[in-house]
């Protein structure tokens, strides 16, 4: 038997049965908070989006067109959400994204590369820690219009279509703000570490000599 679908579940809690409700917060929970904490860059602020998320869900149910999609509607929330809580502190984000950085010569090369959820075998654990620091810090000077679809496009694999409900731009922009944000990554992170490399290059220099 076929589960039924969120437009279904929500129509069902709108008819008096909150377990229709109750399913779809467990259908999302754990993805909202990867998207909110992604978006904010802070558990704490990531668990506030949710509740808030689906304490609007709860309240503005009503409102839902039926003729939509419930996903893409309750990702609008969760981003408008998201956005105040940026607007209250200072920035971090981490996103991490599917998709290839740098030009030819760094081919093969993705967000998914810089930011492996599994971790980084031991001997290597602290290259991977500077190389997660320098993404953070580039993603979270980049602008928030270009980290947003990063995030919605390549982390949680949401088709265009989707996006540009969520985001409130056509389609056309959103592949276009996709273009922009892999570019605009890929460059400023080949500058970080070419300069890394150069002050550890420099630094190399600098140590004294062990006798042979």
């Amino acid at each position: 038997m076929d589960a039924p679908t969120d437009e279904h579940l929500l129509q069902a809690f709108l008819a008096g049965d909150q377990g229709g409700f109750e399913q779809l917060v467990r259908r999302y929970s754990a993805e909202l908070h990867q998207f909110a904490y992604r978006f904010t860059g802070s558990s704490a602020s990531a668990e506030d989006v949710v509740q808030e998320t689906y304490l609007q869900v709860f309240t503005s149910a009503a409102t839902f067109d039926p003729q939509r999609r419930f996903k893409p509607w309750l990702f609008t929330i969760a981003a408008n959400k998201a956005r105040d809580h940026l607007r209250s502190r200072t920035r971090k984000r981490e996103v991490p994204a599917d998709a290839p950085v740098g030009g030819q010569d760094e081919a093969g090369q993705r967000f998914s590369d810089l930011l492996d959820a599994e971790g980084p075998p031991p001997e290597a654990e602290l290259e991977a820690d500077d190389q997660r620091t320098t993404v953070r810090g580039i993603l979270a000077e980049m602008p928030e219009r270009l980290a947003e679809v990063l995030i919605l496009g390549y982390y949680h694999h949401l088709p265009y279509r989707d996006i540009a409900d969520i985001v409130g731009i056509p389609v056309g922009t959103v592949k276009s703000r996709l273009h922009a944000a892999v570019a605009c990554f890929g460059e400023r992170y080949r500058d970080a570490t070419q300069a890394t490399a150069k002050r550890r290059s420099a630094a190399n220099e600098t140590q004294p000599k062990m006798p042979s």
